[in-house]
């Protein structure tokens, strides 16, 4: 099989193309997989780290209002479609494949005028721009979460597949869950809240979580905290403004980032994040409960939306972003894991939305679809 993967921007757009291309090769090994980026994002990064080769085009969102380089961006990206037809009639692909980004509009909209089959995967709730205007031009559509077809008007075949990932539910023994404390340098007895905002971490949220260990709010409960890698030293030196070491701090483990994600997961009573669809499906697939603070957006509030799918399922409790302070975020985490009986609760309403096969499910949509 022959397929081109068009992904760009953040982790979350190429980590499924990815997974999908990861699956293909699993099953056709002789495959020829190239993936369509901008060379703006992390996809040369981490398509690379995969093994496989990127192209790049030109291809730039735009914003609303008119400006000198809103047009230079349109004509960039106007060429960005000759760039991606070239690339497509080189490598004669069987199938293209979008998984977000701009890069989309360009590469798919490409495929379509060749009379090549097309597929796009989307992994939020509500639907980004491009999966919308390219409904009618794909052949078929792949949703992350169910709740995305109530905003998709008049396409070929939607499927919902669930969003594919690299994360896995583990069977950790006694022993291993000991060690992955010890790691962490964490109290065994008390409950363990994960923290994270992301590879490069949120702001709002680590001023949260730093006033509450300055103010000593987690008497009942420890805190494993990413900071980010770009953010952690500017909380060390604030802590240090307080008179507090970062690496001597009671109930709280603070790291630049977490390698090992799904472990410390795992581990944990609950997670406080931001509510990307990656972070959402990994929560699902281990069955952890969730306070979300949803990323704002001046133009869609994906994240919003999808933390309130987990919402309503019971699975999550939402902050907005600009409501968050630490004594509402510590209220919360104690409404949460006073009781045992909600902690187990909600993370069985979170198991409950996980999809297990959902690269087995998309693979099946491509063969059908070929």
């Amino acid at each position: 099989m022959r397929v081109i993967i068009a992904a760009a921007g953040t982790a979350g757009h190429i980590n499924p193309g990815i997974a999908i291309a990861n699956k293909i090769k699993e099953e056709e090994p002789d495959s020829k997989i190239i993936f369509i980026g901008t060379g703006k994002g992390l996809e040369k990064d981490l398509t690379s780290r995969a093994g496989y080769e990127l192209k790049t085009i030109d291809a730039y969102g735009f914003s609303k209002k008119i400006s000198i380089d809103n047009l230079k961006k349109m004509i960039k990206t106007l060429k960005g479609f000759k760039q991606a037809k070239k690339i497509i009639k080189e490598f004669k692909p069987d199938i293209v494949i979008g998984t977000g980004g701009y890069i989309c509009g360009a590469v798919i909209s490409s495929a379509h005028s060749l009379k090549i089959p097309t597929m796009l995967h989307e992994s939020n709730a509500y639907p980004g721009l491009a999966v919308k205007m390219l409904a009618k031009k794909t052949d078929t559509i792949l949703l992350g979460i169910e709740d995305a077809k109530n905003n998709i008007k008049k396409a070929n075949k939607v499927v919902y597949t669930g969003n594919p990932t690299k994360v896995k539910k583990l069977n950790l023994s006694s022993s291993d869950i000991k060690r992955i404390k010890n790691e962490l340098k964490v109290d065994e007895k008390l409950p363990l809240i994960l923290v994270f905002g992301g590879s490069q971490g949120a702001k709002v949220i680590n001023d949260a979580v730093k006033e509450i260990v300055k103010k000593k709010l987690n008497a009942n409960y420890q805190i494993v905290w990413a900071a980010g890698k770009e953010q952690y030293d500017l909380v060390k030196q604030d802590l240090e403004k307080s008179g507090i070491d970062i690496n001597n701090i009671k109930n709280a483990t603070i790291l630049p980032y977490i390698y090992n994600m799904d472990e410390v997961m795992s581990v944990s009573d609950l997670v406080v994040a931001r509510s990307g669809a990656m972070t959402l499906t990994e929560l699902a697939i281990i069955g952890k409960p969730a306070i979300f603070i949803p990323l704002p957006s001046s133009s869609a509030n994906r994240q919003e939306d999808n933390a309130r799918v987990f919402e309503k399922n019971g699975a999550a409790k939402v902050i907005l972003n600009n409501e968050l302070n630490e004594n509402n975020l510590n209220k919360e985490i104690n409404n949460i894991i006073s009781n045992k009986e909600i902690v187990n609760n909600m993370g069985k309403a979170a198991s409950k939305m996980a999809v297990f096969d959902a690269e087995n499910r998309i693979y099946q949509e491509i063969k059908n679809l070929l």
